[in-house]
């Protein structure tokens, strides 16, 4: 099989290509991978950089007609990556902007968003569902997209809990 670059970006460096669990992998894959954008420029590079693997991921799934005949649908992970990113989200703006080092990036956080993705993910309740449903590189995007929203804002929500902002 040749690969090309658009399968290079949708199967996120082929982690897609691994055996079992790919969407998992790929969640799992992306955490390190936000921790050094997060490193490297705080928030706006880890926001910065989800927004144009969205955009790059949306690309790669129609230039690989996904659903159709080009890449199996299963080694798309970069949909996965983009969602976990964005459940990463309020874990790396707090951190950005309460002006933590660059190097931290707290285990109860990151966790937390990883198991909310993954729940979002697999159980796809409601808007979820809706746009697994949907054919095309707007569905293969939009569902992780919106897992990732909704995990996002149960973090956000756990961060308020844990650290007294919410009495």
């Amino acid at each position: 099989m040749k690969l090309r670059a658009t399968q290079a970006i949708a199967t996120f460096g082929y982690v897609g290509l691994l055996p079992g669990p790919v969407g998992v992998w790929a969640s799992a894959a992306a955490i390190p991978a936000a921790y050094a954008l997060h490193w490297l420029g705080g928030f706006p590079l880890l926001a910065l950089a989800t927004l144009a693997a969205g955009a790059a991921g949306y690309w790669s799934a129609k230039v690989e007609a996904i659903d159709l005949e080009g890449l199996d649908r299963g080694a798309f992970v970069i949909d996965a990556v983009v969602g976990q990113w964005i459940a990463l989200w309020p874990l790396s703006a707090g951190l950005w902007a309460a002006g933590a080092a660059p190097d931290v990036f707290p285990w109860p956080g990151w966790v937390a968003a990883f198991l909310f993705f993954r729940f979002f993910a697999s159980v796809r309740p409601g808007p979820v569902g809706w746009a697994a449903r949907r054919n095309g590189p707007a569905g293969v995007m939009l569902d992780d997209v919106i897992a990732g929203a909704l995990s996002a804002a149960l973090v956000a929500a756990a961060a308020a809990l844990a650290h007294g902002w919410l009495r």
